[in-house]
């Protein structure tokens, strides 16, 4: 089920994605050469713990993982573009690093992703995040009254299209709220004029994400990290947005 959050909610919800977008900036400062997965999960830990939020992660137990996710952030690493679960690794020069985080603050859920690349970039991967960062773009700005859900799956999908990249449809964005998944879900690729109508008050995260080379995907064997199926890079953008009366506003900024 649907369901429209009145301004004063998503008011509440604006204030969990400020506090995400500040904990963000800050794993991106620390996300150097160097530095171990671990370091930035605890981090994030201290964050959270330190603001009194609660982490949307911490056992949450899908049908497609491997038991409970005891961690509070996703960290994806290179051909890992979801979900990767933090382990004992080392950044290296020229890495390219996804970091996904939903947390809740007062009962009200926000959601977020970012790629950044560790030191060095190559041109390949910086296209690559350009690209889910225009695609969320294109998303946003699709999220108006009136219009309808294909219209955003539209318009991350003709960018990604656009770069020459596949899109996966068996993980995308989603309603959320006081929880951290409601309905609808939202595919990274879709037809216009398709889908539900958008109202004010409907609550979205959008995250496309691509890969360079392909759109399949398989799992490391801890259930939970998803790579690319031929060894490509990845990477992934998100913002949790609230449909208005007028340009969708974003909640995670």
């Amino acid at each position: 089920m649907v369901e429209l959050k009145t301004p004063d909610e998503v008011e509440s919800m604006s204030v969990t994605g400020s506090f995400i977008a500040g904990l963000l900036d800050d794993l991106t400062e620390h996300a150097d050469v160097g530095v171990n997965l671990l370091d930035l999960e605890h981090h994030a830990r201290d964050l959270i713990r330190d603001r009194g939020a609660e982490s949307c992660y911490w056992d949450y137990a899908p049908s497609f993982g491997r038991g409970p996710f005891h961690n509070v952030i996703c960290l994806s690493v290179n051909d890992a573009v979801l979900h990767g679960l933090p382990h004992d690794y080392v950044l290296r020069d020229g890495d390219l690093l996804s970091l996904d985080i939903a947390v809740s603050i007062d009962g009200w859920v926000a959601d977020s992703a970012r790629s950044v690349i560790v030191g060095h970039a190559r041109p390949a991967d910086r296209r690559l995040v350009d690209a889910t960062e225009e695609a969320l773009a294109a998303g946003i700005d699709a999220a108006r009254p009136d219009a309808r859900l294909g219209d955003i799956s539209a318009a991350i999908g003709s960018v990604a299209h656009a770069y020459g990249y596949r899109v996966n449809t068996q993980f995308g964005g989603h309603g959320l709220g006081r929880t951290m998944y409601e309905d609808p879900h939202v595919a990274n690729v879709g037809r216009p004029g398709r889908g539900m109508r958008l109202r004010p008050g409907l609550t979205l995260a959008l995250e496309p994400w691509f890969t360079l080379g392909t759109d399949r995907i398989i799992y490391d064997d801890d259930g939970w990290t998803i790579r690319s199926a031929d060894g490509s890079r990845g990477a992934h953008s998100e913002h949790t947005i609230a449909v208005t009366d007028g340009a969708a506003r974003v909640l995670t900024r």
